[in-house]
Formats: C-alpha cells, structure tokens, sequence
C-alpha cells in the first residue's frame, strides 16, 4: 500500500511539469501582442518595443520559460501587467467565492445524484428509472450559462423567491444570506454533476447487483436494503468515485461561466477578466492553480481506492 501511495505521488510531478510547459507554450505562441494592449491604440512602435523589453517578452522562449520556472520554484507566480499586484494575491482575494461555490455544489451534487442513481438500479425499467435517466440525460445536454438563465427567468423572474447575482461571504455576512445568494448559482453547476453521477451510480450498482455473491446473500436471507447498502453500493463505490474526479473538472470549467452569469467575484471571474486583458502572468497563474487542484483532487481519489477495494493495497 505505501509503494502504491509513493508511486501515485510521484506521478503528479511530470504532469504538472508538462501542464506549466504547455501553458506557458499555448500563451506565448497565441496570437496577439499584451505590449500593444498595455500600450494603447495611439501608440508607436518604440512605445510597444520599450514594455516589451520591460516585460521581458523580447527574450528568447527558452529564456522567458527558465526565467519563469525559476519563479514558480519561489511560489511565485508573477506579477499582473495591468494591476501591478502580484498574481498569488489576486488569487487570494478571489479564492474564498470559487471555493464555497464548488464545495457546496459538490456536496449537494453527491447527496442527491447517488440516492437517485441507486434507486433507479434498485427500480431498474421502472418509471423511476426512466424518469433519472431522462433527467441524466437532459441535465448533461443542457450547457451551464443556459440552464443558468432558465433558473435566473423561473426563480428570480417569475416566483422572485432568489436573488439575481451577488455574493455573501458567510464568515462576515452570516449562513442565512451566503445561501440566499449561493442556491441558484451551485444549482446551476449541480444539475451536469448530478446526471453524470447518477447516471454511473446507476449503471455501477445494477451490474453488481447481478454478482453471485448478490444472489448468495438473498439467499442468507438479508434483506433488500441491507444487501443495498452494504453489498451493491460499497462495491459500486471505485467506478463513482472515479466519475466524481471527472465531474470536478466539469465543475471548474463551469465556475466561469456561472460566476459570469451570476456575478460572482471569484476566480472564474478573474479568468474572463484576464483572458480579455490579455494579462499572462494571470492566465497563467490561474490555469497552474486549477491544473494543481484537479491533480491533487484526483490523487485523493486515487489514494481513496486503497479504502473502497482491499484489492488495491495488494
């Protein structure tokens, strides 16, 4: 089991290594020039060349590129072109939004996607069935900023019982206003999580429940229920859990446009501003940081497996 830990800890080096250099690669070589942006449309060609030189981008790709590591060896992640504040800051001030929105949006996705996936294998070619996967199916075709605007239009419209857009921080705000405010944007980001959970919930528990070992616990004479949770869930649980460490990077990609949508000032927020801005030292810093936690997240899961499957730790 420690050998298995070591070697999965020890595979998230190359892959951040080659995340840094593909995104350090894809920013440089895009086209357009953040020196004319910082400059201005009016002016002149020595006014472009001298940031250029200030910011370094006159070097050559190989130097920019040491020079950089260099600084991520550091913890840091550079400076923004337009703000001049540095990027782990930035990401500071704008962590606290992003981070309450995916957990809360995470813990309620799983609190309801796994009930409803097993019930619907329990239930399997009933109406209940159906029904979930009509609703997988629907739910994970329906992109995030459109399924934003109907809740928007139903909620907030038509019954006024939500807010439109804002933000309450709980730890100054209070629990009351943080999901005042909070509900309509993590039910938007809930609904594709919850279909591609229980859609592998589902799908998991009903071929275990075809097992032997299934058929030879009717026939001790346990009950449904228990044969449910103890057998059919548990050892339903390696495929779910890998399914939930996909869905986080669905999550993290729709924490932009729904942060968008809804205003929330969170870093999905700063990504749109900084793309637009062209401000690399902030693109960058954003797409290492939730490269990082996408890797870390699913080492977790992996390291989890150990739990779910004694198979594993041998």
């Amino acid at each position: 089991m420690t050998r298995y830990i070591t070697m999965r800890v020890l595979s998230t080096i190359p892959v951040m290594i080659l995340v840094a250099l593909f995104v350090f690669l894809m920013l440089r070589l895009a086209p357009g020039d953040p020196a004319s942006v910082i400059a201005g449309d009016y002016a002149t060609a020595e006014d472009v060349e001298r940031i250029r030189e200030q910011l370094g981008l006159s070097d050559p790709i190989v130097v920019q590129f040491v020079r950089w590591v260099g600084s991520l060896a550091q913890g840091n992640l550079g400076v923004s072109i337009f703000s001049g504040k540095p990027v782990t800051e930035l990401i500071g001030q704008r962590l606290e939004p992003t981070l309450l929105l995916a957990l809360t949006t995470i813990t309620f996705a799983v609190a309801v996607a796994v009930p409803l996936g097993t019930l619907a294998a329990f239930r399997s070619g009933s109406l209940i069935d159906r029904f979930v996967m009509l609703f997988s199916v629907s739910g994970f075709s329906i992109p995030a900023f459109v399924m934003g605007y109907i809740l928007i239009y139903v909620f907030a419209m038509q019954l006024q019982i939500l807010p439109v857009q804002g933000y309450k921080s709980p730890f100054t705000e209070g629990i009351g206003p943080f999901f005042y405010h909070i509900t309509l944007p993590s039910l938007t980001l809930s609904v594709i999580f919850i279909a591609l959970i229980a859609r592998m919930t589902r799908a998991s528990v009903i071929e275990v429940l075809e097992e032997d070992y299934i058929r030879t616990a009717r026939a001790k004479g346990q009950s449904e229920f228990k044969i449910l949770m103890r057998h059919g869930l548990r050892n339903a649980a390696v495929p779910v859990v890998t399914v939930i460490g996909i869905g986080i990077a669905l999550l993290l990609g729709g924490v932009v446009v729904t942060e968008s949508v809804f205003n929330i000032p969170g870093l999905g927020r700063l990504v749109l501003d900084a793309v637009l801005a062209r401000d690399y030292p902030i693109i960058q810093g954003l797409i290492l940081f939730f490269s990082f936690i996408y890797i870390f997240i699913n080492l977790l899961i992996d390291l989890s497996y150990t739990l779910l499957d004694p198979r594993i730790r041998y």
